[in-house]
């Protein structure tokens, strides 16, 4: 997938990831972005060490789509806690 791709898959997958996890998040589009790209890369990793599967196989397959979703959650979690711990 070229670099638009990812970048529309994290914004989105950012997007959902902040509508499925409660709470106030920090952080605007950008934030959202970013967490989405590295919560993509995460997910297909994951995907790929822990079940032995390629995830990444194109713009709009659903194991795609899971993968950056479930990995954007991760990251977003993630960083809930570190900026959380910054801001006290």
């Amino acid at each position: 997938m070229s670099i638009i791709a990812w970048i529309l898959i994290g914004l989105f997958a950012g997007a959902i990831a902040k509508a499925l996890t409660p709470g106030k998040d920090p952080g605007g589009c950008l934030i959202t972005m970013v967490i989405g790209i590295v919560g993509g890369l995460l997910g297909g990793w994951l995907g790929k060490v822990i079940f032995g599967v390629d995830s990444i196989d194109g713009f709009f397959s659903l194991s795609t789509w899971i993968a950056a979703i479930v990995g954007s959650v991760i990251v977003l979690l993630i960083y809930r806690v570190v900026s959380g711990q910054r801001s006290r």
